[in-house]
């Protein structure tokens, strides 16, 4: 069991996976330790352990990477067995660090966004803040550290459900709704793994979430010692303040609201936070705009991967040609209001396209496709044929990206490259 007095030396480690997380947990921790590595997929060559020898081996501590499922990798029986030994880099980083103030964003969408805006935001008031975890850069490979460092960190379902000692001083909870069911198998195992965030936090912390249904029987299920708030979101008098048009779609007016509550009470300087958010122009292929012009706005949301992340873009535009399709996400439920039905038109591709075309039904006029190039094609017919308005096209898949790419940045680009390759635009002006 960690204690404060533990300073991680002379134990013995086994790192299960290694991939990003894995990798910078081995160099972070191999000086002072011993370290072990197995992974299902790959034999590394340096502190590599087979798998009959780790049933004889006794371990200090399994830092287990997110990206494995306890109930389906090859260690299953072994993890369960030494449940009490797992623990996270998160865990790791924090037992290293805990007088540092720690900033956690976990949602099912919006979490990177969020995370990077209010690191840029931070930055931007001289604060020393360093953005770590779930966004790409694994916590363990931070260096520089300072007593008033910030961190601003992304994490996601799998960091928090594994971990065990980890704390954070502000806990954003951003939006709850079906996701990675396939590994939790319930939404309210899902909702709970995030709420742990919550339920580690001490007295003098703050947890700001969602109003949501989930979270709230969390919250009325467990004695909370940390203050909750409750974000209301109030577009109105946010809009007044901006002149960003990446903040014109709900989901990024919702991010935004969070962080404007956490600076009233962190006390930024308001004029300096503003002109931070104006200046922001998001992430690759998360409600993206890669083209305006008078007769059509292309947004990239690559990074949509089920109908939650894709409904309060429908709700933001009129309008709307959607493109939609991939792997469909287990127990994804298409809930937008009917009266929002008359601005789409869904273009459907990918290795689910009948699955999809059941879900939407007869809500929504939607047609399969062989691909997405035959769809952008449509599309620009369609545009031209009406030059009185203004379309919007949305990538906004709904889906996972693996029936044909690697991941959803792959998606994203070979999305760009279309609009580029059959000179979308240019027919589009002329």
């Amino acid at each position: 069991m960690f204690n404060s007095s533990d300073n991680l030396k002379n134990k013995k480690f086994l790192i299960y996976g290694y991939g990003k997380t894995g990798f910078a947990t081995c160099n972070y921790l191999k000086k002072n330790n011993t370290i072990f590595i197995y992974d299902d997929n790959k034999k590394i060559k340096k502190f590599f352990i087979s798998f009959k020898k780790i049933q004889l081996k006794e371990f200090d501590y399994i830092v287990l990477s997110p990206g494995i499922d306890i109930n389906k990798c090859k260690l299953k029986r072994y993890l369960k067995k030494n449940k009490k030994k797992i623990i996270t880099d998160l865990d790791i980083f924090y037992l290293k660090n805990p007088n540092n103030l720690k900033i956690t964003i976990t949602g099912t969408n919006g979490k990177s966004t969020t995370a990077k805006l209010l690191y840029n935001i931070l930055k931007d008031q001289n604060k020393d803040v360093i953005l770590a975890g779930n966004i790409g850069t694994p916590i363990l490979s931070m260096r520089n550290i300072k007593p008033n460092t910030i961190f601003v960190i992304e994490a996601s379902s799998y960091q928090i459900d594994y971990s065990q000692y980890f704390k954070t001083d502000y806990a954003f909870i951003l939006n709850i709704s079906p996701d990675h069911l396939e590994r939790h198998k319930s939404i309210k195992r899902y909702a709970h793994a995030k709420f742990k965030l919550v339920l580690n936090q001490d007295k003098n912390f703050y947890a700001f979430i969602e109003n949501n249904q989930y979270l709230n029987k969390e919250i009325k299920k467990y004695k909370i010692k940390s203050n909750i708030i409750k974000i209301n979101q109030n577009h109105k008098k946010i809009k007044k303040l901006i002149s960003n048009s990446y903040f014109d779609n709900i989901n990024n007016l919702n991010n935004l609201s969070f962080i404007l509550v956490f600076a009233k009470i962190y006390k930024l300087n308001k004029s300096k936070l503003f002109k931070s958010v104006n200046s922001f122009k998001g992430l690759d292929f998360r409600q993206q705009v890669i083209y305006k012009n008078n007769f059509v706005t292309i947004i990239n949301d690559s990074k949509s991967t089920s109908f939650s992340s894709s409904i309060n873009l429908l709700k933001s535009y009129k309008n709307i040609f959607w493109i939609v399709g991939g792997l469909a996400k287990k127990g994804d439920k298409f809930e937008l209001p009917s009266k929002y039905y008359r601005n789409i038109k869904c273009y459907i591709f990918g290795k689910d396209k009948e699955l999809f075309r059941r879900k939407l039904g007869k809500k929504i006029l939607s047609i399969p496709c062989n691909s997405l190039e035959n769809i952008l094609k449509k599309i620009i017919q369609e545009i031209k044929l009406n030059k009185n308005k203004h379309f919007h096209v949305l990538f906004s898949p709904a889906a996972a990206s693996f029936d044909k790419f690697k991941n959803f940045e792959d998606r994203g680009n070979y999305f760009n490259y279309l609009v580029k390759k059959i000179k979308f635009i240019r027919k589009i002006d002329v």
